[in-house]
């Protein structure tokens, strides 16, 4: 009669991981929580003092960047590209996330590797303020190869009704304030796995002499608490928000924009080049043969969060995004700086696909 271990299921392996979770887990504990890692269910207490409250929810996972890791073994910081991926989402609309949940999926358990997943995801969730609640780990052998995971996950913030950001408010004269990535964050890997099929090549990062695949592994930068704490002071001065993702600018800017209706012309994007400074991650792409006229529809370009501020307050919500950058200084990322990107203008045509409705001027 054969076992579950004989079909490729370690139940142990499984215990023992879960254990590993257990202790990244106790870092992420935040008022709220009533239940811990190991219940079926994971159960978070909404806040008082709500007159409205609103559920906000976003999942993502981490995609092919994933294969980079396995390549070089290196599994402790894509957990937290699974965190900003949903919490950058959830940001959009103006809420903090309150507490995130995993999926990791693979052909055959390793604790240790798991562990390391588990580690970035909580790591990310420290960075967010927010809890990891619970999760799942699915060994699948013959589904998945040996030595390959799948990570995922979502998260689920709280807010009032009436100061949610959905857009509705940008107008013309708006400015765009970009806020920088710390490079190609979690989209566009297909490309650059074929741009770099050899992660090991020698290149240097941040001054120092390292591999090209420790840069393309630098986690997503969390944006939740450097805007959350712009908010608190300045939310009526934001309109839009927008967090860079799959699709570059041309994808994703249109997306915070209401769409033109009753004759209206519709409101578009116009970007300014060379209004910031684009990571050199993205010139060695280009050199290695990404094709310029698509790189702004394919990757953030250094540019991985941008909102739309009334004109009259962008200077002081600038100020505070660099003034408070040390913050949240990384040992393994640029500093997050804030840059007048461009401005909101409507369309003097119908710009009626997305790519006409971000506009370059030199």
């Amino acid at each position: 009669m054969a076992s579950y271990k004989e079909s490729g299921v370690d139940v142990e392996e499984g215990y023992r991981a879960v254990n590993k979770y257990k202790d990244h887990a106790k870092r992420t504990m935040i008022p709220g929580m009533l239940t811990g890692l190991g219940s079926f269910a994971g159960m978070f207490e909404i806040p008082k003092g709500y007159k409205n409250p609103v559920m906000v929810s976003g999942t993502d996972g981490v995609g092919t960047k994933l294969d980079i890791a396995f390549q070089m073994k290196k599994y402790d910081t894509v957990g937290i590209d699974c965190v900003a991926m949903s919490v950058n989402d959830i940001l959009c609309c103006g809420v903090q996330t309150s507490f995130f949940l995993d999926y990791i999926a693979c052909g055959k358990l390793d604790a240790e590797v798991a562990a390391d997943l588990v580690k970035g995801v909580a790591d990310g969730c420290v960075d967010t303020g927010c809890a990891l609640l619970g999760g799942e780990t699915a060994e699948m052998p013959g589904f998945y190869d040996e030595g390959k995971y799948d990570l995922a996950g979502f998260g689920v913030g709280v807010g009032e009704k009436k100061e949610m950001i959905d857009g509705s408010s940008i107008k013309e004269g708006d400015v765009l304030i970009g806020l920088s990535s710390t490079g190609v964050h979690s989209n566009g890997f297909s490309l650059v796995r074929k741009l770099v099929p050899n992660p090991m090549d020698s290149y240097t990062y941040m001054g120092k002499e390292t591999t090209i695949g420790e840069a393309l592994l630098v986690p997503t930068r969390i944006y939740v608490k450097p805007v959350m704490e712009v908010l608190g002071k300045y939310r009526k001065a934001i309109h839009g928000m927008v967090h860079i993702t799959g699709g570059g600018f041309y994808e994703n800017i249109p997306r915070m924009y209401p769409k033109a209706k009753d004759g209206k012309k519709q409101l578009i994007s116009v970007i300014k080049r060379d209004s910031w400074d684009i990571a050199p991650i993205f010139g060695e792409l280009i050199r290695r043969g990404a094709d310029f006229d698509s790189i702004y529809n394919t990757f953030n370009m250094g540019i991985g969060f941008v909102l739309a501020v009334n004109a009259k307050e962008a200077d002081a919500v600038l100020e505070m995004f660099n003034a408070n950058a040390h913050k949240y200084h990384k040992d393994y990322c640029p500093d997050m700086k804030a840059y007048k990107i461009g401005r909101v203008e409507y369309a003097k045509g119908e710009a009626a696909t997305q790519k006409e409705q971000v506009l370059f001027e030199d």
